[in-house]
Parts: structure tokens; C-alpha cells; sequence
């Protein structure tokens, strides 16, 4: 668990069993965790509390950084941590990470301890 401290944390990813997979780790670890399956979907649910979001790059109908950008612009996204999650980890993948205004960059597949020891350092 994150120190004690439960985070609000949205999970925007299209892969079912990803997402799915994310949330129940993120659970087991005590966050309340909501999701989205595309951009659109995770821009609507990040007016609500937030504290991290986990945006997977590659959504159907937007890309993650246009998420990032979006939520970077709401209330609650001004101080969220972003993390945005990729298959790419080329430098430029992560400048364009960094320019949309995501924290850091992770490499798919995510390493779950990794993961969870990042959020208890932002908890």
C-alpha cells in the first residue's frame, strides 16, 4: 500500500485484460481506481478527483498525449501524477511524453512492483 494514503487513480487503456489486469493490482494495493477504454472516455472521467493517471499512448480514437494535454488543462489534472504507458521507449517517445505534460514514461509490458513502488513515492 501507498504509506497508508489511498490514491484516486484512473486507468485509460483499450486493452481489456490490460486494464483490467491494472485495476485489480491497483485495488489489491488499496486505490480506488476507475477506468476508461478510450481517450474520450478518460477525458470525461478525469473531472473527478485524481490524484495519478495511468494513459496507455495508443488509445482508437485519440492518442494518450491529447489525453494528457486535456486533463493537464482540468482542475483536478493540474497536480495529478501522469504516467504514460507505451510499447515505445525510444528517446523521442519520451520528449513527447514529457511535452504533453505526462510525469514519466513507462515501457510496456509494466513491471507491477515497479508500478506500485512508484505510486507510494508520489502517495
Amino acid at each position: 500500500m501507498t504509506d497508508g494514503r489511498t490514491l484516486d487513480i484512473l486507468v485509460v487503456e483499450d486493452n481489456a485484460d490490460a486494464r483490467a489486469t491494472l485495476q485489480m493490482l491497483l485495488e489489491l494495493e488499496g486505490h480506488r481506481v476507475r477506468t476508461a477504454e478510450s481517450g474520450a472516455q478518460g477525458i470525461e472521467r478525469s473531472t473527478a478527483p485524481l490524484d495519478a493517471a495511468l494513459i496507455d499512448i495508443g488509445l482508437p480514437d485519440c492518442d494518450g498525449y491529447d489525453v494528457a494535454r486535456r486533463i493537464r488543462s482540468t482542475p483536478h489534472g493540474k497536480t495529478a501524477y501522469l504516467v504514460a504507458l507505451t510499447g515505445y521507449g525510444q528517446p523521442d517517445d519520451r520528449r513527447r511524453a514529457e511535452a504533453a505534460g505526462f510525469d514519466t514514461h513507462i515501457v510496456k509490458p509494466v513491471d507491477p512492483d515497479a508500478l506500485v513502488k512508484m505510486l507510494a513515492r508520489r502517495g
